[in-house]
């Protein structure tokens, strides 16, 4: 049940989300996070493997996206705050200058990945990266177990949902430390492919109607998660 797994986001502030990361990396702890939207749990009520991550106590649910914020409140589950996954990723990537942390980057275009790593070598010198890899290869899986045996401290998936979140899974179990994370089209972002919604429409929590406006496909897209999770959480109530 999505009400079951929606018990399960994260409850607290953002700043309180951001001080466990660093101490999770202090501590060396082993975590995959889930920057959890409607398409996560609509996806999630056919697809019994990413059910199984949502409901395990192990990983971490935060809510990125205000649709998921305003259905906890419906249901009476008491969200703070949205927490995005571009707003983790910039958090881990200063997290990880001031202390020297090792990363890993896996997904997204060749051109994409490889104007993240520039800006990571410019912008973040301190940063251990110990490699890259774009997300259009075949053997994603094969690409996992080299990137566990690596042992960052910070590995972040741009694959897409289920995909990353699948795959992280699957591979988790031979980690000994690190953060992992799927983080969907973040590097389009953090690259400076594409540009993030204006600051008026992160404040209003509008971003999603900004993605809309600049990309009109999408709203196909929107229609068969955000709009029809609505409905469940209307029926759920």
């Amino acid at each position: 049940m999505i009400n079951n797994d929606l018990k399960k986001i994260y409850q607290k502030s953002k700043e309180d989300f951001y001080q466990e990361l660093s101490e999770w990396l202090i501590k060396k702890s082993k975590k995959i996070i889930i920057t959890a939207n409607p398409e996560t749990f609509m996806i999630s009520e056919k697809d019994q493997d990413l059910k199984k991550i949502l409901s395990d106590s192990n990983n971490s649910l935060v809510p990125d996206g205000i649709a998921i914020v305003k259905a906890c409140q419906k249901l009476g589950i008491n969200i703070k705050e949205r927490i995005t996954g571009i707003e983790i990723c910039e958090y881990l990537l200063n997290l990880a200058n001031e202390n020297s942390y090792s990363l890993y980057l896996f997904g997204a275009k060749e051109e994409v990945i490889e104007k993240l790593v520039k800006k990571i070598q410019t912008e973040y010198p301190n940063i251990k990266l110990l490699g890259y890899q774009n997300g259009y290869i075949k053997n994603k899986d094969e690409m996992m177990e080299k990137i566990v045996k690596k042992n960052p401290d910070i590995c972040l998936v741009a694959l897409g949902i289920p995909e990353q979140e699948k795959t992280i899974a699957r591979h988790i179990k031979e980690a000994k430390k690190g953060i992992y994370i799927g983080v969907g089209g973040s590097f389009d972002v953090l690259s400076g492919v594409k540009k993030r919604a204006p600051k008026l429409f992160i404040k209003l929590n509008l971003e999603w109607l900004y993605r809309i406006i600049k990309e009109p496909k999408r709203l196909k897209r929107f229609w068969n998660n955000n709009v029809k999770f609505l409905l469940k959480i209307k029926k759920l109530k």
